[in-house]
């Protein structure tokens, strides 16, 4: 019998250590990037540098735009904002009783041109929602209850339904927040500073500094690989403890079966003899003397009982 159990253990340790490994190429990649510790740096280093070849780089700086969005609930000001709206009710299932579900009403999303500034320059970022650690500020989250019309009301019970109210959530990037990118930085035929997400390279967008992402993957990296080691030490030790029982198994079998016929043999023996001694005696019968089959325990009496395996 095969065991998978162990064999399913050790294939499932390929996935932690595969992901480990991912992650520790990406941890070596973000030590390499240049790193920009003021933006009007930046511009030098395009100039320098050949335009041909595409620049990684690492900057820092707080969140800013000309024309800010103004959120309609959370009065925040904000580069990128998405709300939503979901529709909660109770609804009558075929067993009789009522159970709570949500449906989505609505979903938009506004973004504005927006950049980094640290006092001594300004880059854009374009393509931030894409980036790896880009998440956005929960702004407000207002549940309405829905109005108490008792026509509305009736139609909705008749369908099965009871209206709860909606749930709107804005989501925003506020103003003045602090970002760390890492991306490709291009500079466009009037000058202006960009980062976006490289053809083949890392792109990050997130409030946490560089050095905290480089080792952010290195710990993740580390715990994938100790997954992975978990896993094939305890699939080995499931295939090993396999092989040992078949082994003792089989042992086992084989030496029951070489007791049972070394008994036999001895049982037939005493027999022969038994029947040359009669011969010559005078006292043998024509018919043949039939060997009984023997207990497997106690090798002396004749078996009056099977076991079955259900």
């Amino acid at each position: 019998m095969v065991p998978w159990g162990g064999l399913s253990c050790c294939l499932s340790a390929a996935a932690p250590y595969l992901l480990g490994r991912s992650s520790g190429r990406d941890a070596e990649v973000l030590k390499t990037v240049t790193r920009v510790n003021q933006l009007k740096e930046l511009a030098q280093l395009l100039d320098l540098e050949s335009k041909m070849i595409p620049i990684i780089v690492t900057i820092s700086g707080r969140v800013g735009s000309e024309t800010p969005i103004n959120c309609q609930h959370s009065g925040l000001r904000g580069v990128i904002v998405e709300g939503t709206a979901e529709q909660h009710f109770l609804k009558h299932n075929d067993a009789g009783s009522w159970i709570q579900d949500s449906a989505l009403m609505l979903s938009m999303c506004k973004e504005v041109p927006w950049y980094l500034d640290d006092e001594t320059g300004r880059v854009y970022v374009v393509g931030a929602r894409g980036a790896v650690g880009f998440a956005l500020t929960v702004g407000s989250e207002v549940f309405e209850e829905s109005g108490r019309s008792i026509v509305r009301g009736t139609l909705d019970y008749l369908q099965g339904l009871k209206m709860l109210g909606v749930k709107r959530i804005e989501q925003v990037l506020p103003t003045g927040s602090s970002l760390t990118v890492v991306g490709e930085a291009v500079k466009d035929d009037i000058g202006t500073i960009r980062i976006q997400k490289p053809q083949k390279g890392p792109f990050y967008v997130s409030p946490k500094s560089i050095d905290q992402l480089v080792s952010n993957l290195g710990k993740w990296t580390r715990w994938y690989k100790y997954a992975s080691f978990g896993l094939t030490i305890f699939g080995v030790f499931l295939i090993t403890k396999h092989a040992i029982h078949y082994y003792l198994e089989r042992r086992r079998r084989w030496e029951l079966r070489r007791r049972v016929l070394a008994a036999a043999a001895k049982r037939a023996g005493s027999d022969n003899e038994d029947s040359t001694l009669k011969a010559e005696n005078g006292t043998g019968t024509n018919q043949d003397c039939v060997m009984p089959d023997l207990c497997v325990i106690c090798l002396e009496q004749e078996y009056n009982a099977v076991f079955i395996q259900l």
